[in-house]
């Protein structure tokens, strides 16, 4: 683990659940027009592979998502930009994995920055179709699709 000494509460649990579960997982709620959504810490420093961060989903749900993706890298499967994966979300839908802009460090991954003691550690974004099979990036996603679940790989 990065050398790293909490200095409260908070940031001793952080380290606690990286130890012992293999990451922490941070909420941030929707604020103004920005969707909700929840990111790992400490995935790349146990498994040598990307953090993970999902937007627009409920706290429960991202939850799931990140803990399934923590327990599938610690068992050896691997994950990479552009791939599709199923088992993360019900009803059999699949999921892709993106890539994140660097840009998008400062304002999303706080405890990331914190964790790693500066930008340099990789995250992926688990994006997923709406109920209909409509990925964000379809010619048929609306707006609302669009807007509640940002795709990250582009300078905001």
């Amino acid at each position: 683990m990065p050398s790293r000494e909490a200095k409260d509460p908070e940031e001793a649990k952080a380290l606690a659940d990286i130890e012992e579960y293999g990451c922490h997982i941070l909420y941030v709620l929707e604020e103004d027009e920005h969707p909700p959504f929840a990111y790992s810490v400490g995935i790349e420093h146990n498994f040598k592979v990307p953090e993970l961060v999902v937007v627009g989903l409920k706290p429960e749900l991202s939850q799931t998502i990140i803990n399934e993706y923590c327990r599938r890298v610690r068992s050896g499967e691997r994950f990479s930009v552009g791939g599709r994966a199923s088992g993360f979300l019900g009803g059999g839908f699949d999921c892709q994995f993106g890539s994140v802009h660097p840009d998008h460090y400062p304002e999303h991954f706080g405890w990331d920055i914190w964790f790693y003691d500066g930008s340099d550690f990789r995250i992926m974004q688990l994006i997923f179709p709406t109920t209909s099979g409509v990925w964000p990036w379809d010619a048929e996603a609306g707006e609302w699709v669009r807007k509640r679940q940002p795709l990250l790989d582009t300078p905001p």
